[in-house]
This record gives C-alpha cells, sequence and structure tokens, in this order.
C-alpha cells in the first residue's frame, strides 16, 4: 500500500512522526512519504522509526505557493535517506520566515476586530509551522467560530473578514527550485484549484507548470471524485508528467480521513522509480 500526501503535528496534522509512522505499519502501508507543510521536520523526526518498522519513508514537502491571488499548494519528493539538500531546506526555511510575519499580520487584524487572541496561544498548539488551521484551533476553542470550517468561512480564508494574503513563491518559481534541487514536483489536489468546470484551463497550466519544471501531478487524492482521477490521469498521459498520490491525512484534523484510504496503484512508483526513487 502507497501513501505519498500526509501530515504530522510538524506542520497541520495531529499525530507526531513516531505515531504516523506506526499508524502506517498497522495499516499495512509499505511507502509513505510525509509531506508537512513548508518544513522538513516531520519526515527527519519519523526516520528511524520508519527504519524499524520497515516502511519506505520518501522525503517529501507540501509548499504553499500563490497563484492568481490564491495559495495553490505543490508537493516536492527528493530522493536518498537524507532527502532534500541543504540550499533547497534553506530556501524553504524562508517560506517559513514568511508565514510568520503573516501570522503576525492576521493577530492584529483579528485584534482590530475585538477578538482576543494572540500568536503564543497559536503557537502553542503548532509544530514546527504554525498556520491558519491552529488559529482555526483557537477562535474555535475560544467560542468565536462554531467549527473549524466556520472559522475559514467568515474569518481566516480567503473570502473571511480577517483574511491576510502570505508573500510566498509563485507555483512556477517552486517548481522550478525543486528540479534545480534535483526533486520531483508534483501539483497538489488540482481540483482545488478552482478550475475542474473548465478541463481546458486545467490543462493549459499543467502545460505552463512543465516547461517551468513540474514533474507530476497528484491524480490520485481523498479529493478527487473517480471522474477527475481518470481526467487527471489522461492530462498527465497527455503532458507526460508522471502521477502520484495519497490521503492527504491530517489525523483529527480531517475526522473520518484514514491514513491509506485512497488506491494509489504501483505505477505510481514505477514512474517514481524510473527517476531513481
Amino acid at each position: 500500500m502507497i501513501d505519498l500526501h500526509c501530515h504530522t503535528r510538524e506542520s497541520d496534522g495531529t499525530d507526531t512522526p513516531h505515531e504516523l509512522v506506526q499508524i502506517a505499519a498497522d495499516a499495512g502501508i509499505t511507502t509513505l512519504s510525509i509531506t508537512d507543510h513548508d518544513t522538513f521536520a516531520g519526515y527527519d523526526a519519523a526516520r528511524p522509526h520508519a527504519w524499524k518498522a520497515g516502511i519506505e519513508l520518501i522525503c517529501g514537502v507540501e509548499l504553499s505557493c500563490r497563484h492568481e491571488e490564491k495559495t495553490v499548494h505543490l508537493l516536492g519528493y527528493f530522493r536518498g535517506a537524507e532527502g532534500a539538500p541543504a540550499e533547497f531546506r534553506e530556501w524553504v526555511d524562508g517560506i517559513l520566515t514568511s508565514r510568520t510575519e503573516r501570522n503576525l499580520r492576521l493577530i492584529a487584524k483579528l485584534n482590530g476586530m475585538g477578538l482576543d487572541i494572540t500568536l503564543e496561544e497559536v503557537q502553542a498548539i503548532g509544530g514546527s509551522v504554525t498556520g491558519r488551521p491552529h488559529f482555526a484551533n483557537v477562535l474555535v476553542a475560544k467560542g468565536y467560530a462554531a467549527d473549524r470550517n466556520d472559522a475559514f468561512r467568515r474569518l481566516i480564508g480567503e473570502e473571511g473578514a480577517a483574511f491576510v494574503e502570505r508573500i510566498g513563491p509563485t507555483l512556477a518559481e517552486a517548481a522550478g527550485r525543486i528540479r534545480a534541487a534535483g526533486g520531483v514536483s508534483s501539483l497538489a489536489h488540482p481540483v482545488r484549484i478552482g478550475y475542474f468546470r473548465e478541463p481546458e484551463r486545467e490543462l493549459a497550466l499543467l502545460a505552463e507548470l512543465r516547461e517551468a519544471g513540474l514533474t507530476a501531478v497528484e491524480v490520485y487524492h481523498s479529493d478527487h471524485t473517480p471522474a477527475l482521477c481518470e481526467r487527471y490521469l489522461e492530462f498527465a498521459n497527455l503532458l507526460g508528467l508522471l502521477q502520484t498520490g495519497g490521503s492527504d491525512y491530517h489525523g483529527g484534523n480531517k475526522a473520518g480521513l484514514e491514513l491509506g484510504s485512497v488506491p494509489v496503484p504501483w505505477s505510481v512508483m514505477e514512474g517514481l522509480r524510473s527517476l531513481g526513487f
């Protein structure tokens, strides 16, 4: 069983890296990639546990990128036990700095709306990365939102009253950086970009990103219907892109979504193996 998209508490999941590896082992997963947002801390911490459990652990990351004034995610995968090289890790650390600056502005905006919330409260439930899901949890706990969806919809989501845009790399820049670092980039859950009613627009974006360095597209994902999986597989074959897939497991932050719950065919790994994974 394969799962190439999941998160630990080092970003916006709820399991420690050790716990996630144990869950993977119990589920019968043999090939796993931890793709925490903008950090390799989860992967680094999980390595010795995965080795003991007999699980192949692929170094991964999910980068928060900009596209048409929206946040869009790009997956990066790297070969070898050490994974991403030092220079690329330093660049990712810069993305974390921009996230911290955004968080300070978000706190100021929420406070300006009369909401009593501090960055220290939010950081206390975050791991290496503190992001909007952690803000949502605090807003719910303090009674400012009915649930996480409400917190995003009314307050901190892109249409919310307190939304603050974060400066980050464009999709094209991030794809180029991953390629230059010797990695494989994959457009994460393309349905979320919002073009799913315009297949021609989706295809054009993938073609544009391929020229910038995109290697793959996430065909298999918990948000994708069978029809969408077929569409993205067709696009990948048409453009000569590899396919990736995974559950996008977040533990308790995505209730009911289990690790390994998205069937990912072995052909995905055959494609990665052709590039030395």
